[in-house]
């Protein structure tokens, strides 16, 4: 929305086209998320091989702890073949611009407690698994590295990664040892989330006008030229998505767009949004223009 109205006279399909590519970027950054595991075992293992050639060797060369690349949950996890589909498609996923970032992650999870307890815990499936949930809970979805890094790969993916990262969590967590092949999670849980989407674009475009007029009667010694365009914005969503899906409460609406306000507007926002659409709803039902509770 935000970007089809600063592109004026922009057709309505163009914001459908964006709507669309942003939602598969989203699922694209899933797959980079679970396809980091094996890149990180293999430069590992790449490490360890490499010793070999090193001319005087430590105790520690000699005996190296092999519990990180000799992972069975990352190996498995590499032999699933939409992981591997999703790879070929795409080529490269993580360059050689991307090397000293991957060693300084690399080098950050094998020196932090979580990896020093891991590798006093009984070597199974079970601890190789609960080890990589770990530490994309942890050294992924919190380090603001690898959120730069996929920052500079694709814009959304700031936005995206908290709720793409609880995919990718609720993946490792429901894999079997011995099924490498076990679905990953589809990009939409069923085709009715895919027409939401759509439908509601759709909606708060085509009631633009309708939805200022609402908010404009309901503001005092103000005018939609002072409003933060991004506020108006969301209230305009929120009255789409309020006046037509009504199997969806009209508080679960609300609480849904305020916590969008204070995410992507000032701190003041979420009051002044919730102030506006509570009248609003009022003035909807005392109008006998809405039903639903």
């Amino acid at each position: 929305m935000y970007a089809h109205y600063q592109k004026s006279a922009t057709p309505f399909n163009n914001a459908e086209n964006e709507l669309n590519r942003s939602l598969q970027k989203a699922y694209d950054l899933y797959h980079y998320l679970l396809l980091l595991i094996g890149i990180l075992t293999d430069m590992e293992q790449k490490k360890i091989d490499a010793l070999q050639y090193k001319f005087l060797l430590s105790e520690e060369d000699r005996n190296p702890n092999v519990r990180f690349s000799n992972n069975r949950f990352a190996e498995e996890l590499r032999q699933n073949e939409q992981l591997e589909k999703f790879a070929n498609q795409y080529g490269r996923l993580w360059d050689e611009e991307d090397r000293s970032f991957l060693r300084n992650l690399l080098n950050e999870i094998l020196q932090s407690e979580l990896y020093k307890n891991y590798v006093q815990q009984e070597d199974n499936y079970e601890s190789d698994q609960k080890f990589w949930y770990n530490v994309l809970k942890t050294n992924f979805l919190e380090n603001e590295s690898l959120i730069e890094s996929l920052e500079e790969k694709n814009i959304y993916w700031q936005d995206d990664l908290e709720t793409i990262g609880t995919f990718a969590l609720k993946t490792i967590k429901r894999m079997k040892e011995g099924n490498p092949q076990q679905d990953l999670l589809p990009m939409f849980r069923d085709e009715s989330d895919r027409r939401f989407a759509l439908t509601l674009l759709h909606k708060t475009l085509n009631e633009e006008k309708e939805s200022s007029e609402l908010i404009n009667r309901q503001i005092q010694n103000w005018d939609l030229e002072r409003i933060a365009a991004i506020d108006l914005y969301i209230m305009q969503m929120a009255l789409a998505e309020i006046k037509n899906f009504p199997d969806i409460p009209v508080n679960v609406s609300l609480n849904e767009y305020i916590e969008i306000a204070r995410y992507y507007s000032t701190p003041k926002s979420a009051l002044f949004i919730n102030g506006v659409l509570d009248k609003i709803v009022s003035e909807l039902r005392n109008g006998e223009k809405l039903f639903k509770n």
